[in-house]
């Protein structure tokens, strides 16, 4: 197995960082990186907030429920995907940009998540771990505000990046059966399969160093998919000039 093949199936979540700096030119390097992923039409659609203010950092860390390591994590960015940059383009031309379309939203969206794993690819090559910070979504409006996001801008997710203080361990991933299918979609063997990785994950998580548990990952997916999930959301993406049509 090559390195970066190791380094990929390696990853984990890490939220407890060393007081080891991440300077400047790692982090532009990184994003350098990032920037040369596959862009649909080449729109480029990303813009990354460094948030460097404590204070801000703070509000942020209570909108995400408390999670202390955007605090306190060397880096903390937002990720946001942006079509203003676009709606610049065309006023450069003398033209109106036609905003609204779902399709631009998942263009700008997708841009956005393929970028930033490119930045964590590059970000852990150079021995740093990561964390998303999706919850920055519980009160986007808060957070367009605190960063001053202009219309066609919205906060994706954050990412707290620095050098780990200790080693994590690497959850199970589904089995690759299940994910791969062949010649069309077919799901016969995936209630067997979920029942034996439902087993591989309640080992993983009795054994595992810090917040043991007993679930398998049937259990987490069924209350996570039976209950309410960001419902203001879309209110505040069309608020955002998204989703409109």
């Amino acid at each position: 197995m090559n390195a970066t093949l190791q380094l990929l199936k390696s990853h984990s979540s890490v939220r407890s960082y060393s007081d080891k700096p991440v300077s400047d030119e790692l982090f532009n390097e990184i994003i350098a990186a990032a920037q040369s992923t596959a862009s649909s039409s080449f729109i480029q659609a990303c813009t990354v907030i460094r948030v460097r203010q404590a204070e801000t950092r703070s509000k942020i860390a209570a909108i995400a429920g408390g999670q202390s390591y955007v605090e306190k994590a060397p880096v903390f960015a937002v990720f946001c995907a942006d079509l203003a940059r676009a709606e610049t383009c065309c006023a450069l031309h003398d033209q109106t940009i036609n905003s609204g379309f779902l399709e631009h939203f998942i263009i700008a969206t997708v841009d956005v998540a393929l970028m930033a794993q490119s930045a964590v690819i590059a970000a852990e090559s150079a021995g740093l771990g990561i964390c998303y910070i999706g919850a920055v979504r519980n009160n986007p409006q808060a957070v367009t505000d605190l960063l001053k996001l202009p219309k066609l801008v919205y906060p994706v997710f954050g990412l707290c990046l620095g050098y780990p203080d200790n080693a994590t361990e690497c959850k199970p991933r589904l089995p690759l059966t299940t994910v791969i299918k062949d010649e069309y979609y077919t799901a016969d063997d995936e209630p067997a399969a979920i029942a034996g990785y439902d087993t591989t994950m309640r080992t993983y998580y009795a054994a595992r160093s810090s917040n043991q548990k007993s679930t398998g990952w049937s259990e987490q997916m069924t209350s996570l998919m039976t209950k309410e999930a960001r419902p203001h959301m879309l209110e505040y993406l069309r608020s955002q000039g998204f989703c409109e049509k």
